[in-house]
């Protein structure tokens, strides 16, 4: 398995949480179409944060909350009935309509003052519901400190460190991982027809035929295409499997290879004898950046 940086890991969290800008979101999707192991860290950040909200546990309240509650809304002593200002007498009517009964006359309950009373209940339960939704809030992001940067939290809050000895034989430190290039090879905005894939430390280069066919007597050729050579260079012809691999970019330096524009043309079969391309581009692409090399430890 391919040991990613921590550059690459924070990115694959950011595309899983929706923080990525456009560009950076086409480039973490390129770098999925290529590499499926890099998918897989992807959606492992993608299911580890989906179901954070499932680590909350519920919490029993203390008696004396309850207590406060059923105060609040009168379950707990007499109460007071609040007695309503008399309203002013209502002007004469203008035109002949049928009046209302008087308030007096009307079927209150017996307990009509408390509406009042209810009114200042309901704000209160909304101010208990706003902190019950901040305290779940902040209980949430304190969980996911503990376990993602329990650093950033106070030590009575941070998580017991586990102890456990081991031994532990140190292995012959890894080559570190070169820089890794990738160009898709389509025609406008069509379909990709080919993915190239270039390493920086070795200059070498990989084909994946992904929706392109060759014509019965005809093969596809890979052009390098710069305003710093005379005129197209051939890479070789694309083979008919799935993957082709060469070695041939090493006889150029890493900016020609970085920033030249690659084409594919339709030669007879076997190639273009002379070293030239003969038809069109009929897909072209250029590289782009996506595994950065790492830093030396």
């Amino acid at each position: 398995m391919m040991a990613y940086s921590e550059d690459h890991i924070a990115l694959a969290a950011e595309y899983a949480l929706g923080t990525l800008d456009a560009d950076e979101r086409a480039q973490v999707e390129t770098m999925m179409a290529v590499d499926t192991e890099f998918t897989a860290v992807v959606q492992a950040w993608e299911n580890r944060l989906g179901v954070l909200n499932q680590m909350v546990g519920s919490v029993e309240p203390r008696p004396i909350v309850w207590e406060n509650i059923q105060r609040a809304i009168g379950h707990s002593g007499p109460q007071v009935a609040l007695t309503l200002p008399e309203a002013a007498a209502p002007p004469p009517p203008v035109a002949t309509v049928t009046e209302p009964a008087p308030v007096a006359d009307m079927n209150w309950p017996e307990d009509s003052p408390n509406i009042v009373l209810l009114s200042s209940r309901v704000k209160r339960w909304r101010n208990v519901a706003s902190f019950a939704t901040a305290a779940a809030a902040a209980l949430i992001a304190m969980l996911g400190l503990q376990i993602y940067s329990p650093d950033l939290l106070p030590g009575g809050l941070r998580p017991k460190p586990r102890v456990q000895v081991v031994e532990v034989k140190t292995p012959a430190q890894p080559a570190q991982p070169s820089s890794q290039y990738v160009a898709i090879l389509q025609a406008g905005a069509g379909a990709p027809a080919f993915i190239l894939t270039v390493d920086a430390a070795t200059k070498n280069f990989t084909v994946r035929k992904v929706g392109a066919d060759a014509e019965a007597g005809k093969s596809f050729e890979l052009w390098l295409i710069s305003d710093k050579l005379p005129q197209p260079r051939s890479l070789g012809v694309i083979g008919g499997s799935d993957f082709t691999a060469r070695p041939v970019l090493s006889s150029y330096d890493a900016s020609t290879i970085n920033g030249a524009t690659y084409a594919v043309t339709v030669e007879q079969a076997g190639g273009s004898p002379d070293g030239k391309p003969h038809s069109t581009p009929v897909f072209t692409g250029k590289l782009i950046e996506t595994v950065p090399a790492a830093a030396p430890r």
